[in-house]
């Protein structure tokens, strides 16, 4: 039986902005210009890693829990060695999924703010269905990828 997570359980991380976090990592090529500010995308990342440490109590062993859907807004720019906290808090299961309410703050406030969902998966069988997958050259539509089984 699954340990279950209590409704507004939240958990916090703290970190510090360096130039790995900068939006000019992005870059691929002459012509990608970006602001050298946190990076929309690392903001999304730690606030996936934030809900995934929330998730550990839950997992069994050879479990992980990922991430299948974020809705965040990006509401300012954190300039870099800005330390910034990542809270995320559970809102409950929807079906086999955890729904999480994800939030970023710096000194001047909050700077992202959204929801996201997570499930529980075996690795194995995850990338055992990505490969069939990819072998059959269509997107995998099957429940198990949606809902983690």
């Amino acid at each position: 039986m699954r340990h279950e997570l209590p409704v507004g359980t939240s958990a916090e991380l703290i970190h510090l902005v360096t130039g790995h976090d900068s939006a000019i990592q992005l870059r691929m090529g002459s012509g990608d210009d970006f602001p050298d500010v946190l990076a929309t995308s690392r903001m999304i990342g730690l606030m996936e890693l934030t809900a995934a440490r929330l998730m550990r109590p839950v997992l069994h062993h050879g479990e992980l829990s990922v991430g299948v859907r974020v809705d965040v807004v990006h509401l300012a720019a954190t300039p870099l060695y800005e330390k910034i906290r990542i809270q995320a808090t559970f809102l409950g299961l929807e079906g086999k999924l955890y729904r999480f309410q994800v939030e970023l703050f710096d000194q001047g406030g909050k700077v992202g703010e959204g929801t996201h969902l997570r499930a529980v998966v075996r690795p194995d069988r995850l990338v055992e269905s990505a490969q069939r997958r990819i072998a059959a050259g269509q997107p995998d539509t099957t429940e198990s990828a949606r809902d983690g089984s």
